[in-house]
Formats: C-alpha cells, structure tokens, sequence
C-alpha cells in the first residue's frame, strides 16, 4: 500500500527532499508539506502514515510511533532556525511574557527547559500567529524555521538568541528538533511499506549529499538568501540519527521530564525496522 507521509514545508528539509523535488528518486507515497505542528496534528490523527515529528511530540506521545532509524534534523551546535528574540537576556526573562509560534512544540519546550532547567526562571508563553512581527517590536519572541532565519538578517545580532547553542553550551549535547516516526499501527500493518519509505530517504538524504549545488538552488528558489547562506547553514545541521544524536534526544528528554512537561521517559534508540540502511556521515 502506498502510504500517506509528511514533510516539514521548511527549507532545513531539502537536503533529504530535494531529490523527490527533482525527481531523481521517487517517492513510494505522497508526501504533504507542512508546518511541524500540523504535521504532528495529521499523524495523532491518522491524517498521516509516516513523518518526521517534533521531538517534542515523540517524547509525549511515543506509544503511538514506531521510532525510525538513520534521519533526524538537528545540530552539533548553533541551529541557525530555532531561536529566541529578545533584548533581555534569557537569565532575565522571568515573568515575561513570550510570543511563541503555533508551528512548533520541540522549539517552545525547549526554550520552556532552557529557561527553567539551565537559568532558572518561568516565562509565560503566548502563542501568536505572528511572533516575527512581536520580535520587530522589539518584545520577546520565539522563532523557528524561515521566520528565525529571517531574524538573523532584519534584528540586532545580539538579541537573537540561537537554542541549539545555549543547548549545547549548557549539555554539551546535540539538539534534536525532529525525528522521523510511523504510526505503530501502521507499521504493525505493514512493515514492508515503511521500510520502503524509510529506504528512500535515505536514498534522498545521499542524492542530496552528492548533489550539494542542487539542493542549495532548490533552497534559493524556494527562499532566496545571501551567497552562501544556504551552504553555510546546511552545514551547521545534522540529518543523521547517530549515536550522537540518540544521546541528545535522551538529554532533551531527560530534561523535558525533570520540567514537567511529558510524564514517562521515552525510548531513544530506534526500533529494530529490519536492516539499516545508514547513509554516510
């Protein structure tokens, strides 16, 4: 059976869906792009199949999916996409009221676990349909995607807050935003099918690999960007679900559990699916 799978309508997927784009590897499903918080929504639902999901939503609802091995989107370091916007330090930020986006659960929990686990203060969070026009205004906002990238150009540099480095500084851990999943009562039903879509891309994430300039042009079309933007931040993330990459997604969990926010510890290492098939690190 074909099945029904999402895909983040960010530009941080294209090193793994740029080659579906250019329809060098096909799909063996239909894919529907979306914001990470509708994509989470759709696979709750059963809207969904196969997708990658906000961390956040692995960690709380885990029983649902079947953990899939070899992708994620994340990063050794600064993350570039997931950032908080202020003019008062984090440490600061108590009591304060955040504009935060509706596209995301992992960016808002972890800015949740930032600022209560590593500074030790409370923030209401506020969701806006908006929050870059809350950062213009110069109140705190927290951004992902194309909206916090477009942060980095429009606001100060030193109210931009990147998570994925306050993360690492304080964990010393990578930062793990999305993971991809099934429904396990999909992969219950048909295993085969979801190693086929897990098999093709990986296939994509190398096609892309090998082909750099292709899905830099594809991230240009899609949102144009200095020369070099797209080469540079493609860089700074992490596609592949390695032990490294376990090891944060274990942290963040550890976290969000010590915060409150899920209430049993999830597993971290995937699920036995059938053979890996890894692409190069």
């Amino acid at each position: 059976m074909a099945l029904r799978c999402g895909r983040i309508v960010y530009t941080n997927d294209l090193p793994v869906y740029a080659a579906f784009d250019a329809g060098a590897i096909v799909y063996p499903g239909t894919l529907h792009a979306d914001v990470p918080a509708r994509l989470n929504a759709m696979m709750r639902s059963g809207e969904l199949d196969v997708s990658p999901i906000s961390a956040f939503e692995y960690a709380r609802e885990f029983e649902r999916y079947v953990l899939l091995p070899d992708l994620c989107i994340g990063a050794r370091d600064e993350i570039v996409s997931v950032v908080l916007v202020s003019a008062v330090p984090p440490a600061l930020l108590g009591g304060a009221k955040i504009a935060t986006t509706r596209e995301s659960a992992s960016g808002r929990n972890l800015l949740r676990v930032l600022l209560e686990r590593h500074y030790g203060v409370r923030a209401e969070f506020v969701e806006d349909d908006d929050p870059l026009s809350q950062a213009r205004a110069g109140r705190p906002a927290m951004l992902i995607g194309d909206a916090a990238i477009d942060a980095l150009f429009e606001l100060r540099g030193d109210h931009v807050y990147d998570l994925g480095k306050i993360w690492r500084d304080w964990t010393g851990e990578q930062s793990v935003t999305a993971v991809w999943a099934a429904r396990r009562a999909v992969y219950e039903r048909d295993p085969d099918a979801v190693r086929a879509c897990m098999h093709a891309l990986t296939d994509a994430y190398s096609w892309g690999r090998a082909h750099h300039d292709s899905v830099v042009a594809g991230a240009q079309r899609v949102k144009p960007r200095p020369q070099g933007f797209y080469e540079s931040y493609y860089a700074k993330l992490n596609f592949t679900f390695h032990s490294a990459a376990q090891r944060g997604l274990a942290a963040f969990c550890r976290e969000l559990l010590a915060a409150g926010a899920i209430e049993t510890m999830p597993p971290f290492v995937p699920e036995a699916i059938g053979v890996s098939h890894s692409p190069s690190r």
